[in-house]
């Protein structure tokens, strides 16, 4: 029987790539959206076609009810969860710390930090040998600017990935022995609609000249990273936070 694998923020960018390769390694995978059901049926369909399992879900992850009910729904239809990709995240249009609102704050941390946080929290209770489990693993999603700090864009953002990182370093020794690993990636410049999202939709193109590599990266080269640390082959590997940023 496959594995169980969910991916948060699976129907688009890197979590759809996640998912897509993650169910060609072999996984049975549950893709999680907010609000778009239609993209999150079309790789659940990618995934079908090529003759694996999968099922979309529905949940904001910033919302602690429908982070339970999402979990319920994985244990249901796929079984007892092995990996989570903590994905699911958001940025905002480009603004100075002066110019920031506390409601803007609060939705950033809400769904990148707590959302993070509830999702492993509900995992762990899924895969500790405490918690009567066999063990698994999370990856969490960092991202390159918790290093440069993207001054005059969203320093909040940055700062949200700097708790990610924190957070995957603790959480690691805290369920160590309990047969959970926690790593994270932590991608550069990524060409994906995450940067339309923030009013920057040609972002990653844009800045390509900062790269040392010269190019933005694709969601499928994160999530080979993603995967490996999802897979046997990273069996030795808990606390790590791997930069896949084309050496920025």
């Amino acid at each position: 029987m496959a594995r169980v694998a969910l991916v948060t923020g699976g129907s688009r960018g890197i979590g759809a790539a996640c998912a897509l390769l993650a169910a060609k390694e072999g996984w049975a995978v549950a893709v999680n959206y907010t609000q778009n059901s239609l993209a999150a049926d079309e790789v659940v369909r990618q995934i079908r076609a090529a003759g694996g399992t999968a099922m979309a879900v529905q949940a904001d992850v910033g919302d602690e009810g429908q982070v339970i009910k999402m979990f319920e729904q994985v244990d249901a239809k796929l079984g007892r969860l092995s990996a989570l990709v903590n994905n699911a995240g958001v940025v905002d249009m480009p603004q100075r710390i002066d110019e920031m609102s506390v409601a803007r704050l609060e939705r950033m941390f809400r769904i990148n930090i707590t959302g993070s946080f509830v999702c492993a929290r509900e995992a762990i209770k899924r895969m500790s040998t405490k918690h009567g489990g066999s063990g698994g693993v999370i990856v969490n999603l960092s991202s390159a600017a918790a290093r440069l700090g993207s001054p005059g864009q969203y320093v909040d953002y940055a700062a949200a990935k700097g708790a990610i990182d924190v957070m995957t370093l603790g959480l690691a020794k805290e369920v160590g022995p309990e047969g959970v690993r926690v790593n994270a990636v932590r991608p550069g410049l990524i060409d994906t609609e995450i940067h339309a999202s923030g009013g920057l939709p040609n972002r990653a193109k844009e800045l390509a000249h900062m790269v040392p590599m010269q190019r933005p990266g694709t969601a499928e080269e994160v999530a080979q990273a993603i995967v490996w640390l999802m897979s046997d082959g990273s069996s030795y590997t808990t606390g790590s936070v791997i930069d896949v940023t084309g050496g920025r």
